[in-house]
């Protein structure tokens, strides 16, 4: 009966380390499937390399618009040619969520 209860202890362990761990899609270096999330970016209406939710609260990146020099993780400067990576705007099922911010953009 212990060995039961201690295996099932350990199996909810590892369920909740493995999802924690999936919960971070942005890793530490401000990847996302490869994607640095800074520089040029441009927003389409189908097939973008990130589906991006805006929200006002826990998102996975806080975002600064910038007019040039878009280089810190979370800078973004929105183009019209030549983007670095393509978003789309929805508002289900995104692939990242973000937050606009004025100052101390990246990570949160």
């Amino acid at each position: 009966m212990k060995k039961r209860v201690s295996l099932l202890v350990c199996l909810m362990l590892a369920l909740l380390v493995s999802t924690a761990s999936a919960a971070s899609k942005i890793n530490s270096d401000g990847y996302y499937k490869g994607i640095r999330l800074a520089g040029k970016v441009k927003v389409v209406d189908a097939f973008p390399d990130i589906k991006v939710q805006i929200v006002n609260s826990f998102p996975d990146l806080k975002v600064q618009v910038v007019e040039a020099f878009p280089d810190k993780i979370g800078q973004w400067q929105f183009v019209e040619s030549f983007p670095d990576f393509t978003i789309q705007f929805v508002n289900a099922f995104p692939d990242i969520k973000i937050q606009y911010v004025n100052s101390f953009p990246g990570l949160p």
